[in-house]
């Protein structure tokens, strides 16, 4: 029994080891990327350090690394399953009577924890850092230096208030939407007439009003003017534009069952939200799917040869995986499938194909 915990703890590390050094290895590369991407489009402005973008690309990445963990899982136990099998441990576990299920067990237990711990503390922290990474983009750079931000951009809004009808246009967008930069906004009156038009260098939502911040107002009968501060008012609270501009990725875990219930209780579409939350709810089915695939395609080419056909299966397989898992996203933030269909299909599919593969493979 102690040799049992033991190897199944040795195995565990190893695949702990593999999973994390791939998804480490796909964070430096993102970061190298993203931050030669920011050096080449605001290396030559006005204000520009090396350290500030390199911390602004390091408190976003986490963020891009979400999508990245359950392609680590599935190349990271490939390796693992390799070099264990290469160095022959697993034909001295099997010789010692350990069915490929035994020894997949230390792997499907790491992805388990990996994605739990992923959905608790990884996500929150990574919307988080994300968050401080766009404010501090805006605050060291200004609107000027909006090319610099890959994210949240472009958000378009069309409301009614006591004025009228506005139409409004944002370059970015930081807390869930509620404070929007490069502010461009087109007003109406009650009879639908054009107005106005409004540029403004930052736009928070306050209580029936958005508060601009250094704003130039162009009429069609008049020169533009300028106003420290300037209000447009608006129907729409907190909810609704959160449901309007905020991508659900900027939402943490832990806030989206309010988000949805608050929405729910408005009387509107929560499609998105619910689909990030039973998506992030479903990370440990599909990285333990993962692991499942991973042993499909290694270990009986490992035995007979072929690394180049495993590499070959282990591409197709997360290639396969990534269109099924966006073509349901796309499904269930449309609301043409239900959320939590599209969230756990892809975990549930990838298992059973896994697990059908195996049981070909090894009982015949």
């Amino acid at each position: 029994m102690t040799v049992g915990l033991t190897l199944w703890r040795y195995f565990a590390i190893r695949f702990l080891i593999a999973i994390l050094g791939l998804f480490l290895f796909a964070a430096v590369l993102i970061f190298i990327f993203d931050f030669l991407e920011l050096v080449r489009r605001g290396g030559d402005r006005e204000g520009f350090t090396v350290l500030r973008v390199a911390l602004i690309s390091l408190l976003r990445i986490p963020v891009l690394l979400e999508q990245v963990l359950p392609f680590a899982t599935l190349f990271g136990a490939i390796l693992a399953f390799v070099t264990l099998s290469r160095s022959l441990e697993l034909v001295i576990a099997r010789a010692s009577g350990m069915s490929v299920w035994q020894f997949i067990a230390p792997a499907l237990i790491v992805a388990i924890f990996l994605g739990a711990l992923a959905i608790v503390a990884y996500n929150p922290l990574a919307v988080a850092l994300k968050d401080k990474s766009d404010q501090l983009s805006v605050d060291l750079f200004g609107n000027q230096e909006k090319v610099l931000l890959q994210a949240s951009n472009n958000a378009w809004l069309r409301q009614d208030g006591l004025d009228g009808e506005t139409i409004l246009h944002a370059s970015q967008s930081t807390d869930q939407g509620l404070h929007l930069y490069g502010v461009t906004i087109f007003a109406f009156d009650k009879k639908g007439i054009f107005r106005e038009r409004v540029e403004a260098k930052e736009a928070t939502l306050g209580d029936g009003a958005w508060h601009l911040k250094d704003a130039i107002v162009y009429t069609a009968d008049d020169d533009p003017k300028t106003y420290a501060s300037y209000l447009v008012s608006t129907y729409l609270g907190p909810l609704e534009v959160r449901q309007s501009i905020a991508s659900p990725e900027s939402v943490s875990f832990w806030d989206l069952p309010s988000l949805i219930e608050l929405a729910r209780r408005a009387g509107l579409p929560a499609y998105r939200y619910t689909l990030q939350y039973e998506t992030l709810f479903a990370r440990p089915l599909l990285l333990a799917a993962m692991v499942l695939i991973a042993a499909a395609v290694s270990l009986r080419v490992s035995r007979f040869g072929g690394l180049g056909r495993m590499i070959l299966g282990g591409i197709s397989a997360g290639f396969v995986l990534y269109v099924l898992t966006e073509l349901a996203k796309d499904l269930g933030g449309a609301g043409i499938v239900s959320p939590v269909v599209a969230a756990w299909s892809p975990g549930i599919v990838a298992t059973l194909m896994g697990f059908t593969i195996l049981l070909h493979q090894e009982d015949g």
